[in-house]
């Protein structure tokens, strides 16, 4: 252990010291301690047979026993710092000093050492080393420098990532006359000037200016520029500020940009209605398509809107359902054919797929939608399908007429062939007569029958009909008065119930066939032990003009006759003037006017017949 006297004063006043303090002898020794320096070293002053100074602590430096031999010669240099530690092992710093120990006789006879605690200068000066570094590092990672301009000497200071960016050598040295030229004229130079201004005028900092500069090299690039002003006793001294190449940002940003164009322009002009939808079922984004559907020009007029918004309640909860199905299963709906009802009624067709949006997680997030609207398609199938119904049911008709003609032409050739053949071999004058006789009915039968036939052509191959609005109550009057004779010779009563305003469309010379023909008919056709009754009414249906003909007559077995009641040359009663064409020729005339027939009947009752007259041209 150190040997410290305790008798003298001078040993009490050592004691006392308020640093850390040791004496010294020319050999090394350490003679007295102060108590601070005691509880500093305890680990090191504990009992031990050596005293030297280089025994206690013998990590110290070698060198410093030149400076203590200095110091012994009057000659006290510095000793530096040293590192050591406490009793718990914890890292210290000191910071050592010396002077020469004098006696009574101002003879030098050691030297005294006090320390200095640094730890905590060079702990912070360890950290700042550490952050200096951690952000040289930083900076040469994302491309920012440092600028500082001593305003009071005109020095501007750039770091060497600032001068990279600038693409000057290290050895360039910068003024702020040079460094504001480097901003591309216009905006950039005009903005950074103003910063600068302010800032010394105003004390006013700027950050996140979006500036292009000009390198030396020529090369346009575009910067962060930030920075503030300093001030010392309320004395504007320097500024100090950041300065980032952000060109590969810019870069990114504009294809990002550009690609963004480019998708957005692609969407816009493509002939189907695509959206984007959240989890909410609200729409995010939507293509000029889906706008020009809903009927608005601005997309922000649907964005975040709902189904139930934009449609009915019913087909909103069925696309909602749709879309919880598709976010929920991951499954995609393809092409299916959904009918979509807009809030003014109007209906649209179309070929709808929904598509889930997944995130890095595969968790749906939105879906896509893409819809194509088949409502011309739709109506084209229809009118397509329509029109292959139209030629089936006239390939029938000629195919039946084509049996008929056969038939029948046969029938009156081998008629008058037959004829002929006893006219030649006959002898008789007077049968000869008969028989010539027979040949002249069987030549108006023939040209009675090419004309119901012609009558038929002319009904199938008109394509130019033209249907006239008609006031059905003055025809049936006129029909009536034209039939006057025939109906008083037959003792038939006709009873008109039409609205005398009630109108149908229908080409006039077929209204007036109809009318005959079911008249007529109802006559021909009546029961023998009554008198014969027609009832006409009329009535609006879903588009048509209804004509209602019923009569009291002979009726028909409908059960036995309903599937060949139109065709020709059809007779149903054995009634001498029965040709079976009348209803075969009104049949293709209504059937002409896009019209229709329905009859009802019971045998011995009557028949009702109603006449379809379609309202639409």
């Amino acid at each position: 252990m150190i040997k410290v006297p305790q008798t003298s004063s001078t040993s009490f006043i050592i004691k006392q010291l308020p640093t850390p303090t040791a004496f010294v002898d020319t050999n090394y020794n350490v003679i007295h301690a102060s108590d601070k320096w005691m509880q500093l070293f305890k680990k090191h002053t504990t009992t031990h047979k050596k005293s030297s100074l280089f025994e206690l602590f013998p990590n110290l430096s070698p060198k410093w026993k030149n400076v203590l031999e200095n110091c012994f010669k009057g000659n006290p240099q510095p000793l530096g710092i040293h590192q050591a530690e406490d009793d718990k092992n914890n890292e210290l710093w000191y910071e050592w000093s010396n002077s020469p120990w004098y006696d009574n006789n101002e003879e030098i006879i050691g030297a005294i050492i006090q320390i200095t605690d640094i730890t905590d200068s060079i702990n912070s000066e360890l950290e700042l080393n550490k952050k200096d570094l951690l952000l040289k590092q930083q900076s040469e990672i994302t491309k920012i420098g440092r600028w500082e301009y001593d305003v009071n000497n005109n020095i501007l200071t750039w770091c060497n990532i600032t001068k990279a960016i600038h693409e000057v050598p290290p050895h360039f040295t910068p003024n702020i006359e040079n460094a504001i030229y480097y901003y591309k004229e216009g905006h950039s130079r005009n903005a950074i000037s103003m910063a600068l201004f302010e800032a010394q005028e105003k004390g006013k900092a700027w950050s996140n200016l979006k500036l292009q500069i000009v390198t030396a090299n020529g090369k346009e690039k575009w910067v962060m520029a930030g920075g503030k002003p300093i001030y010392h006793n309320g004395e504007l001294v320097g500024l100090i500020g950041t300065f980032q190449d952000i060109q590969d940002q810019v870069d990114a940003d504009n294809k990002t940009l550009n690609n963004e164009k480019l998708l957005r322009t692609l969407i816009d002009n493509l002939p189907v209605n695509v959206y984007i939808k959240d989890t909410e079922s609200r729409k995010i984004l939507v293509n000029k398509a889906e706008c020009d559907f809903l009927g608005v020009d601005n997309p922000e007029e649907i964005l975040g809107k709902s189904d139930f918004d934009l449609y009915p309640a019913e087909s909103a909860a069925r696309s909602r359902e749709e879309d919880l199905m598709v976010m929920n299963t991951l499954k995609p709906i393809i092409s299916k054919e959904t009918l979509n009802i807009k809030l003014d009624g109007k209906e649209t067709s179309f070929l709808s797929s929904k598509i889930p949006l997944l995130n890095n997680k595969g968790i749906a997030y939105g879906i896509v939608g893409i819809s194509l609207d088949i409502t011309a398609l739709k109506e084209k199938e229809t009118e397509l399908r329509n029109i292959i119904n139209i030629a089936s049911i006239q390939n029938k008709k000629l195919l039946n007429f084509a049996h008929i003609v056969s038939h029948n032409l046969r029938s009156h050739s081998a008629n008058f062939s037959m004829l002929l053949d006893f006219l030649n071999d006959e002898e008789d004058e007077d049968e000869k007569k008969r028989i010539i006789k027979m040949l002249s009915d069987s030549s108006n039968n023939l040209l009675e029958t090419l004309d119901n036939l012609n009558d038929v052509i002319s009904i199938n191959t008109n394509t130019n009909i033209e249907k006239k609005s008609i006031n059905l109550y003055k025809k049936v009057l006129d029909v009536h008065q034209y039939l006057t004779g025939y109906l008083l010779n037959n003792k038939a009563e006709i009873k008109n119930t039409i609205p005398k305003t009630f109108k149908v469309k229908s080409v006039p010379s077929y209204l007036d066939s109809i009318l005959n023909n079911f008249i007529t008919n109802a006559v021909k056709y009546k029961d023998p032990k009554r008198n014969s009754k027609i009832v006409l009414s009329a009535s609006k249906e879903d588009g048509y003009s209804v004509l209602t003909i019923a009569d009291n007559g002979l009726g028909i077995d409908l059960e036995k006759h309903g599937k060949k009641l139109f065709g020709m040359y059809k007779t149903f009663h054995e009634h001498k003037d029965a040709r079976g064409i009348g209803l075969y020729i009104t049949k293709n005339q209504i059937d002409a006017m896009n019209g229709k027939i329905e009859v009802s009947s019971e045998v011995g009752k009557g028949t009702e017949f109603k006449i379809f007259f379609n309202d639409k041209n």
